[in-house]
């Protein structure tokens, strides 16, 4: 089972996509394979212990990086793509979740970046990493 923290800056946000995403992994009898809960970024520095990966709102990546720079924590953390957060698709957040979470293993570098996207806010695709690559 992969264990997902979805954060936003206060919570709000990620609570309301969290609940939606719980519903897709319902409805897709998924609940076996992942989890899924959010938190408002500065408390999940507390949690990071319970997770597979952080994944994070587009308009954290300041804190992202002070926080890597502080706690340098020992799983991945994921900037989602703007595109991708509005949109949120589980089937799509849960590819990029796997993909990240191998990237991460390979270069162990944080936050997680794919290829050629370094540069979170401009990258315009809404779907899965992988299947831009295709």
């Amino acid at each position: 089972m992969i264990k997902i923290l979805l954060c936003c800056l206060g919570g709000f946000s990620s609570s309301a996509l969290a609940q939606k995403v719980e519903k897709e992994i319902l409805d897709n009898n998924m609940q076996n394979d992942f989890y899924i809960e959010f938190s408002p970024f500065q408390l999940a520095v507390k949690k990071v212990s319970e997770f597979d990966i952080i994944v994070c709102c587009p308009h954290l990546i300041t804190d992202v990086k002070k926080i890597i720079k502080t706690l340098n924590p020992d799983i991945p953390i994921y900037i989602l793509p703007p595109r991708m957060y509005g949109m949120m698709s589980f089937n799509e957040l849960s590819l990029d979740a796997v993909d990240a979470i191998e990237l991460y293993k390979t270069n162990r570098i944080n936050p997680v970046y794919f290829p050629g996207e370094d540069n979170t806010l401009r990258v315009t695709r809404h779907v899965a990493y992988r299947k831009t690559k295709v």
